[in-house]
C-alpha cells in the first residue's frame, strides 16, 4: 500500500446518544470488533446523567431528539467547559444545522444518515486522538503550574524563576516597581501578575502608555481635568490616578514621559494627592506604581523620579537568553489560540522547534505569540509544521540592532540629493520591513518613538511647503 502507514486505532470509551434503538444498537455494532467500551442514552438528559458516571472519550450524538436535543446537549456541555470531542448525527438535507453545531457549538464533526461504518471508525479515531492530545496538554498545564508558570508568565529558566520570586515577594507590598526590558519581552504581563497576585487583585488595574499619547494630552490622562480647563475640555475627566484607586496603576514607556511632566508626577506619588487640569482642590488618591521601559533611563528620567520608581527593579530578559523556556510558551500560547479561534492544533514538530531554537527572536514573546498565531490558523488541527510558519521562514536572524539592506534602485545616493528626500525614504523603508510597527522601526533606527512620530510629522510638513 502506497503513502503512509495508517496509525493504529485507538482504543476509547464512546457515548452514543440517539433516541431511536435502532440506530444505537446498528452503532454499537460497527464497534463491537475494536477495543471500544460503549454506553447509550436515548436523549441530552439522559446522556448528562451517564456522563456523571462514563468518562467518555468521545460523544456520538443525533441532533434531532425529544426532551433535550443533540443542540441542547451540546450547548450544555460547551456552557459548563467539558472539552470531550462531539459527533454529531444528521438525516439527509441536514447540512445546514450540522455545519451550526461544528462552528456555533464546537461539535468535532458532524456525520450523515445513514452512518457509514468505515467512515464513522475513521471519524472516532481522529476524534480520540484529539481527545487524548488535549489530557496531555492539560498534564502538561498542570505540571507547568508546580514548575513554571506564573499566571499569565511561563518559564523554567533560572532568570524567569527569579523574576517569579521577586514577584511573590514584591506583589503584596505597595512599593513602586520599575519592569525592564526590550520591547515585547512581557513587561506588562509582570506587572498585571504583580497586580494579581497583590491585595489590591479587586481593584482597577489601569495602564497607560507614555509613547502612545500626544505631549499636549499627557498629564489630562493623568491627572484629569475640570470642565473648560482647556478648548476641547467639555465635560469633567478623571485621570489615571483617580481611575486606579485602590488598586495600581501601571506607567508604560515611562523614558518617554515628557521632562515637564516629570516633576508633577512625582509629586502626586509623593503625596498620594492629585489636582486635576483646571481644579483648584487636591484630591486623595491610592494607587500604587508600577512602571516599564525598553530603554535606558539615564537621559530620558530625572535622577529622583527614577529612584522614587525603582524601589525594586526588575529586568525581563530578551527571549534569545533564555530559549530553554521555548517549548514551555509554545504550549500554553497553543492553548490560548485554539480557544481564540477554535483550532485543535496540539503542538510543534521537532524541526519547528529546532527553527525556533536558532532564531533569535528581536520581536521577543509578542512575536512567537504572532507567529504561532499565523501558524495556528494555517494548520487548523494537529501538528504545526514549516510549511505553516510565516513566509519567508524562519531563519538565521539579523538581530535586533541590525542595518538594513537598501534594495537596489530604492534610494538614489547621487551627491546633492537633498537629506530630507534621503531621509524620508530611509524611514519609509523601515516602517515597510516592520509591517507598520513604528515602535519597532524607531527601535531599529536607534531613536525613541516619540522622535520618530515628531520627525514623520515634520517630513510631511517641509514636504507639504516644498510644494510636493
Amino acid at each position: 500500500m502506497n503513502g503512509m502507514p495508517r496509525l493504529p486505532a485507538v482504543p476509547g470509551r464512546i457515548l452514543i446518544v440517539d433516541d431511536e434503538e435502532r440506530q444505537r444498537s446498528a452503532l454499537v455494532g460497527m464497534l463491537s470488533d475494536g477495543n471500544f467500551e460503549t454506553q447509550v442514552a436515548s436523549d441530552g438528559r439522559e446522556a448528562l446523567e451517564r456522563l456523571s458516571t462514563f468518562d467518555a472519550d468521545v460523544i456520538v450524538s443525533d441532533l434531532v431528539m425529544p426532551r433535550m436535543d443533540g443542540f441542547e446537549l451540546l450547548r450544555h456541555l460547551k456552557e459548563r467547559g467539558d472539552t470531550t470531542p462531539a459527533i454529531a448525527l444528521t438525516g439527509f438535507g441536514s447540512m445546514e444545522k450540522a455545519l451550526s453545531a461544528v462552528h456555533d457549538l464546537k461539535a468535532f464533526w458532524f456525520l450523515e444518515k445513514p452512518v457509514e461504518p468505515r467512515a464513522f471508525k475513521t471519524l472516532l479515531d481522529r476524534a480520540i486522538r484529539y481527545k487524548r492530545s488535549l489530557e496531555k496538554t492539560e498534564a502538561l498545564r498542570r505540571d507547568l503550574s508546580l514548575r513554571g508558570v506564573l499566571g499569565e508568565l511561563v518559564g523554567v529558566s533560572p532568570a524567569m524563576q527569579r523574576i517569579f520570586s521577586v514577584i511573590r515577594q514584591v506583589a503584596p507590598t505597595s512599593a513602586p516597581v520599575l519592569i525592564c526590558g526590550e520591547s515585547g519581552t512581557g513587561k506588562e504581563m509582570v506587572a498585571r501578575e504583580i497586580h494579581r497576585c497583590s491585595p489590591r487583585a479587586d481593584r482597577p488595574f489601569v495602564a497607560v502608555n507614555a509613547a502612545a499619547l500626544p505631549e499636549t494630552l499627557i498629564e489630562s490622562e493623568l491627572f484629569g481635568h475640570e470642565k473648560g480647563a482647556f478648548t476641547g475640555a467639555m465635560d469633567r475627566s478623571a485621570g489615571c490616578f483617580e481611575q486606579a484607586h485602590g488598586g495600581t496603576l501601571f506607567l508604560d514607556e515611562i523614558g518617554e514621559m515628557p521632562q515637564s511632566t516629570q516633576p508633577k508626577l512625582l509629586r502626586v506619588i509623593e503625596d498620594l494627592r492629585v489636582r486635576r487640569l483646571g481644579g483648584k482642590q487636591e484630591i486623595a488618591v491610592d494607587a500604587r506604581i508600577l512602571a516599564a521601559t525598553s530603554q535606558d533611563l539615564g537621559t530620558h528620567l530625572r535622577e529622583e523620579l527614577y529612584y522614587r520608581l525603582s524601589v525594586f527593579q526588575i529586568v525581563v530578559p530578551p527571549l534569545r537568553e533564555h530559549k530553554e523556556d521555548i517549548p514551555p510558551i509554545t504550549d500554553c500560547m497553543l492553548q490560548t489560540l485554539n480557544g481564540k479561534h477554535g483550532t485543535r492544533v496540539t503542538g510543534v514538530e521537532a524541526e519547528v522547534l529546532e527553527r525556533f531554537h536558532r532564531y533569535d527572536w528581536p520581536g521577543n514573546v509578542r512575536e512567537l505569540r504572532n507567529v504561532l498565531e499565523r501558524a495556528v490558523i494555517m494548520a487548523g488541527e494537529g501538528s504545526i509544521r514549516l510549511r505553516d510558519l510565516p513566509s519567508p521562514a524562519l531563519g538565521v536572524s539579523p538581530g535586533p540592532y541590525a542595518r538594513l539592506p537598501v534594495p537596489e534602485g530604492r534610494m538614489d545616493l547621487q551627491p546633492g540629493k537633498p537629506l530630507m528626500e534621503l531621509e524620508a525614504a530611509y524611514i519609509q523603508l523601515t516602517l515597510e520591513h516592520v509591517a507598520g510597527n513604528r515602535k519597532r522601526a524607531a527601535e531599529m533606527l536607534g531613536i525613541s518613538l516619540r522622535t520618530l512620530q515628531n520627525r514623520i510629522a515634520e517630513l510631511r510638513d517641509e514636504r507639504k511647503a516644498a510644494g510636493s
